[in-house]
């Protein structure tokens, strides 16, 4: 029986789409050539892992001269790159709630840059449990991140029913026992918690 609800956020409550935000504001090779010669990913996955938000972003755009100025808009104009927030999972959140369900977050997001995210979207404090890599010091698909959210809730195995947009951090879940949705868009979320009998076609829609 689920007890608790696991939202990821990057891509399912909030687009999380760098490369689109950097093609908006630059021609589309030279966002190319930026990202391949420098790994913004692993920068991002650093302060994901606990690393300060903007000393990291302007300490790699100070290792870049060509692109430091772009590369600082990674924290300069984060919001316009974390967004939009995707309006019916944040329904479903809630919808869940309203019903006694409790629902946690398991995210992949840094310290700083969740602060930042949460004055923009409040709906990241209103989880009734909140699992923040940054504060963890570990990310998905790492199992000793599953093993903390655990140990913290005292839930395991078939009591989570867990969503998130990556089959690795999917993968990772099946090898606890959890119950998981890939998530591909928010419908076919929305089906899945109608088929889990935690809420109804009208609640869910």
């Amino acid at each position: 029986m689920v007890e608790a609800v696991i939202f990821d956020i990057g891509n399912v409550l909030i687009e999380w789409q760098p490369e689109r935000y950097y093609d908006a504001i630059m021609p589309v090779s030279e966002r190319e050539e930026m990202f391949a010669q420098v790994d913004l990913h692993a920068m991002n996955d650093d302060i994901d892992r606990g690393a300060p938000f903007r000393e990291t972003i302007y300490a790699m755009a100070d290792q870049h001269p060509k692109w430091r100025d772009k590369i600082r808009l990674w924290h300069d104009d984060w919001i316009k790159m974390a967004t939009p927030e995707i309006p019916h999972s944040l329904r479903l959140m809630k919808a869940l709630q309203a019903k006694g369900m409790p629902v946690f977050s398991l995210t992949n997001f840094g310290i700083g840059s969740y602060d930042f995210a949460a004055t923009h979207y409040p709906f990241l404090r209103a989880f009734d449990r909140d699992f923040i890599s940054g504060h963890m010091g570990v990310t998905k698909p790492d199992p000793k991140i599953y093993e903390m959210v655990e140990a913290a809730s005292g839930l395991s195995g078939h009591q989570f029913l867990f969503t998130d947009d990556r089959n690795d951090n999917i993968a990772t879940a099946h090898t606890f026992g959890w119950k998981t949705h890939l998530f591909e868009g928010p419908e076919g979320w929305a089906q899945r918690l109608v088929d889990e009998g935690l809420l109804s076609a009208t609640e869910a829609a």
